[in-house]
């Protein structure tokens, strides 16, 4: 294999950089993640936002690094990268063999154990990969976020509608805490 310095200069892979993140919504932090939800409202517009988040990190990565990944030279591989829609109804980046008769990590594994993997593509497979794991696992995260406010949110209308039940005038207190939550 030849060393990393030398085959940088020919380098086909280019991996997100934090400005193509800083394009995203919210990207810098976990904005409003910890704060005190008193009501449905505030909750439901941070599950959007995540999910909306979400979305874009998948647009990012069939923008940027499936295109890559389905250029020339990778095209030729044996092994590509492609998008996977989950029965969740998110999408992750999978390894697959072309005709879709197998699909997983191990065949990147093998790809980069092969001696007829060309040297000169082995970095940039190796931050495919990277890349890959990394952007999975932020589209699983922002994914679950999401689904767990969404959850949290049906859980607090059984509360509220339990609550109001049982309480006379109840009502007015659930509209003062909810209006805090705004503060």
């Amino acid at each position: 294999m030849t060393s990393t310095s030398s085959s940088a200069a020919t380098r086909r892979f280019y991996p997100l950089e934090q400005a193509d993140f800083l394009k995203l919504e919210q990207a810098a932090s976990l904005k409003g993640l910890l704060q005190p939800f008193k009501g449905k409202g505030a909750l439901t517009q941070w599950a959007i936002q995540c999910h909306r988040l979400r979305d874009e990190l998948i647009e990012l990565a069939q923008r940027r690094v499936l295109a890559q990944a389905n250029a020339y030279p990778f095209r030729l591989l044996p092994v590509e990268l492609a998008q996977q829609t989950t029965g969740a109804g998110t999408t992750f980046l999978r390894w697959r063999k072309p005709d879709r008769s197998a699909m997983g990590v191990a065949l990147w594994q093998a790809l980069i154990a092969s001696a007829t993997t060309p040297d000169t593509l082995l970095d940039d497979l190796y931050a495919m990969e990277v890349q890959r794991i990394v952007l999975n696992m932020q589209i699983s995260l922002l994914h679950t976020l999401g689904r767990q406010a969404h959850e949290c949110t049906s859980k607090l209308a059984q509360a509220e509608s339990l609550y109001l039940q049982r309480v006379p005038g109840g009502a007015a207190f659930i509209r003062t805490t909810c209006s805090k939550e705004s503060l």
